[in-house]
């Protein structure tokens, strides 16, 4: 049955796609197959245990699939979905992305709070290592930034390091970011970023294909990887070490016909493993936003050129008044890839209290010029 001779969405048709969703062992692709065969949930979970198995399903998940085990957890979750604030899209609903659809194996549906909308933009990932370097962090904020300017929708796994540093530097300028979760939409990992869930639930899009509930299982991440390239025109990778989960999005990515592009790093990192090598494999290097917008195909561009761009912003300068010259300085001494040392500011500024450059280094963080990292050590924002 194709999408255009599919009935309304029910609460009860919505039911049934999560009761085949959530059907243990049955899995993405027998479910696809099952949908291609029988049209839709409700005629396969009409059918009996021989049925089932005549269409290849194993025998106890038949069983399972006819006695309509799923029914009440599906239930449970589709009232919890709706206390939240959160919908359900399915495959055959018009809003579910188009690019996600394409894949081999496609969730069956996903769970979405905030501008469903997005999900019809074009998008491009941003990935990398948890474990990520000062350099990592400004490089991923920056062209997460630089793209939600130019009016693509940034798409992250809301992880630590770049992930995180790329959904900051979309929301900084007022664009579209999209997280997709390795767990429920319900449970916030990595704790941490609950504020940042919050804000992307507000002004972006958080998805996940996992019901409401699911823990972050290691397992989890991989799967939602493929949803992360999915939805995207292209993956940036900015960091990864040699066997890092930003390089499986990276073959997922290829293995969906989507572009691949790599931050050069420095070679005696190891968080440049994984972008360095997939350069030397050839993908595409970059240098800055233009280059990926650039690599882009041209059915994308032409989206892009469609929608509303939003104009390309650059952090506010500091107030001005007795501690701007103070602010200058700061500037010249911190680095973008570097950290700096609230100590050793304190030694290089002796003209400087303590206590004023800790004022100074407070305003240049509200204005977006500088971040504090962990230890109370700065790095400049790279914003030229």
């Amino acid at each position: 049955m194709g999408l255009a001779t599919q009935p309304p969405l029910t609460d009860d048709r919505i039911l049934h796609w999560l009761a085949l969703a959530m059907t243990p062992g049955l899995g993405t692709r027998r479910a696809m197959d099952l949908l291609e065969r029988y049209g839709s949930p409700e005629q396969i979970l009409r059918l009996d245990a021989q049925e089932l198995e005549g269409a290849g399903v194993a025998p106890a998940v038949a069983s399972s699939m006819a006695a309509g085990c799923s029914f009440a957890a599906a239930m449970d979750v589709a009232e919890r979905t709706k206390r939240m604030g959160a919908e359900v899209i399915p495959w055959c609903d018009a809003r579910y992305p188009p690019r996600l659809r394409e894949i081999y194996d496609p969730p069956l549906l996903l769970f979405a709070l905030g501008r469903v909308e997005l999900l019809q933009t074009v998008m491009v990932a941003i990935v990398g290592s948890r474990q990520s370097t000062p350099y990592g962090q400004a490089v991923a904020e920056r062209l997460g930034r630089d793209l939600a300017a130019a009016g693509v929708t940034v798409v992250s796994g809301m992880a630590r390091g770049v992930d995180t540093s790329a959904h900051h530097g979309a929301l900084a300028v007022k664009g579209a970011t999209v997280a997709v979760f390795g767990c429920g939409l319900d449970v916030i990992y990595p704790a941490e970023n609950r504020g940042l869930a919050e804000r992307i639930a507000r002004e972006g899009l958080l998805v996940s294909e996992f019901p409401l509930g699911t823990p972050g299982h290691p397992q989890n991440f991989p799967i939602r990887n493929r949803v992360v390239s999915g939805l995207s025109e292209g993956v940036v990778v900015v960091e990864g070490r040699q066997y890092s989960g930003s390089l499986i999005t990276a073959r997922l990515a290829l293995d969906q016909n989507r572009e691949v592009f790599a931050v050069p790093g420095n070679i005696t990192s190891p968080a440049s493993f994984g972008p360095n090598l997939l350069i030397k494999q050839g993908a595409q290097m970059v240098q800055s936003y233009e280059d990926i917008l650039e690599g882009l195909g041209t059915e994308a561009r032409v989206r892009l050129a469609r929608q509303t761009a939003l104009p390309i912003g650059t952090p506010p300068a500091p107030a001005a008044g007795p501690m701007a010259h103070t602010a200058e300085e700061v500037l010249r001494f911190l680095k973008v890839d570097n950290p700096v040392a609230l100590d050793d500011l304190i030694e290089w500024l002796p003209h400087v209290s303590p206590s004023e450059l800790i004022a100074v280094l407070f305003e240049l963080e509200e204005a977006g010029r500088v971040r504090q990292l962990p230890g109370r050590s700065y790095v400049k924002v790279w914003s030229e």
